[in-house]
């Protein structure tokens, strides 16, 4: 019954002790942050405060635990397992607390770089850039804390050496058997780092037009238009061409092609175009064009040239250049509008002809007077 009633205050102390220390914690960081409202850091490490009390409660019911049950009894039978079990989870809650520490940091360092930098296109790169570290870390923090947590046990001590004996065996059988991962890895940090392609690019990929949404080490997601997710393998991107619509600047030009016919004022379809571009929202007055660029038998080809800040104004602004133009020819000038003409197709005639090519006139046999039937007409 003693020992029942040791544990118990030893769990519950804990708990108290724990819960004290991640309360204090949270006004400190709390209290900065209304000091220093500038940085978002200490609103971030806010987010620490379940993984903080983890790691400081695993830490009191180690350290009392080993307190709460001395000599022998049901206690002491036990003492190495839950150590052991306590540790397992200080080691996890550790890395976990690391890595959210980390992504506080990294993030209010972007954050404060994307308040201070007006470059849309370098703050994709730094974007995609942090997103493929922040990965990197919180894969080697895992990494490390399952080595540590594997090291506990005396068994894995043993089969630890052993297989350090072998590691140049052992990496060449994995570099084998891991060659797609590995080079998608790769590919990875050189698509971060490259600067090829970034979180919120608008890029071309198998003719799916669409933008970049995610980068993992791994693959990349890129979101259709029609609210799609397309997922490829980072290799695919540097291993084949695609097109990058935003490298370099967002900035884009595209063309409207409208069939007229001949007749059509061209001078006055040019005057329109530059009044309602005036009054269109989405074009950004770089620049713009109107000319014939074709001409055939039935009608000419007009081309409009428009500019957009990027993909999607391109579009809208496209469209709405399209169908003004045609509305505007349709009430204006309707004969500008495209014709078809059609004509009656011609007769077949299998009429005989004469050596010359005289067509003659098949003669009808005339009726017989006393039957009424054709003279040459077979008898009943």
């Amino acid at each position: 019954m003693e020992s029942l009633v040791r544990l118990a205050i030893c769990v519950g102390g804990s708990a108290l002790a724990a819960l004290a220390v991640c309360r204090a914690a949270d006004l400190l960081a709390r209290f900065a942050d209304a000091r220093h409202p500038e940085t978002p850091l200490w609103g971030l490490l806010r987010r620490c405060r379940t993984p903080l009390y983890v790691v400081v409660l695993a830490a009191l019911l180690r350290w009392t635990y080993s307190v709460a049950a001395p000599g022998q009894g049901p206690l002491e039978e036990r003492t190495e397992v839950v150590s052991r079990v306590l540790l397992l989870c200080l080691i996890g809650s550790g890395a976990w607390l690391t890595v959210r520490s980390v992504a506080a940091v990294v993030e209010s360092s972007y954050a404060r770089y994307a308040g201070r930098s007006r470059d849309a296109a370098r703050l994709r790169r730094v974007r995609t850039q942090v997103t493929l570290i922040m990965r990197v870390v919180s894969v080697a923090v895992g990494v490390l804390a399952a080595a540590a947590a594997l090291v506990t046990f005396p068994s894995f001590r043993t089969l630890g050496t052993s297989l350090l004996a072998s590691a140049g065996i052992i990496g060449i059988v994995a570099g084998v058997a891991a060659q797609s991962t590995l080079s998608n890895l790769f590919a990875g940090f050189q698509i971060a780092f490259g600067d090829m392609v970034r979180i919120g690019d608008t890029v071309v990929v198998d003719g799916e037009w669409g933008v970049v949404e995610e980068v993992t080490l791994t693959f990349l997601t890129v979101r259709t238009w029609d609210e799609r997710r397309v997922t490829l393998p980072v290799s695919y991107f540097t291993s084949r061409p695609f097109e990058n619509w935003s490298r370099g600047g967002a900035e884009m030009t595209g063309s409207v092609f409208i069939h007229c016919d001949h007749s059509t004022p061209v001078a006055l379809v040019r005057s329109h175009l530059r009044e309602f571009l005036t009054t269109c929202g989405t074009w950004d007055g770089r620049g713009w064009d109107l000319a014939v660029t074709e001409t055939s038998p039935t009608g000419i080809t007009v081309r409009a040239i428009v500019t957009a800040k990027d993909a999607d104004d391109l579009w809208t602004t496209r469209c709405a250049v399209r169908e003004e133009l045609v509305g505007w020819l349709a009430r204006e000038h309707p004969g500008a509008l495209p014709k078809v003409v059609t004509a009656p197709a011609a007769e077949a005639c299998d009429r005989p002809r004469d050596h010359d090519g005289v067509q003659r006139q098949r003669r009808r046999p005339r009726p017989d007077p006393s039957t009424g039937r054709p003279s040459d007409a077979p008898p009943h």
